[in-house]
């Protein structure tokens, strides 16, 4: 499951939020813009080209099911987790 935040200042993933990995968006939730950029986004963490990557359900929702064609749910989480490891700031105790 993906949570987006549509309107936000950067696009990018931001991490994980309980079940469902969190996406900002910085295109406004009309017209489709915020699932075109949610696909780019999509695409663009996982190495894919946009067109395997689609939106299963929850087109008008914030909360959305999307499928990634070509990949195993293994292989893409392994590759969020390189994002999200890459992404997190490091902690300096």
């Amino acid at each position: 499951m993906v949570r987006v935040t549509p309107r936000a200042a950067r696009a990018g993933i931001a991490g994980v939020r309980g079940p469902a990995l969190s996406v900002r968006l910085t295109a406004p939730p009309v017209e489709g813009a915020a699932n075109r950029e949610l696909v780019a986004v999509l695409a663009r963490a996982l190495a894919v080209r946009p067109s395997a990557v689609a939106i299963a359900g929850g087109s008008r929702s914030r909360e959305k099911r999307v499928r990634v064609e070509g990949l195993d749910p293994e292989a893409v989480r392994a590759r969020l987790g390189a994002v999200l490891s890459v992404d997190s700031p490091t902690r300096h105790d």
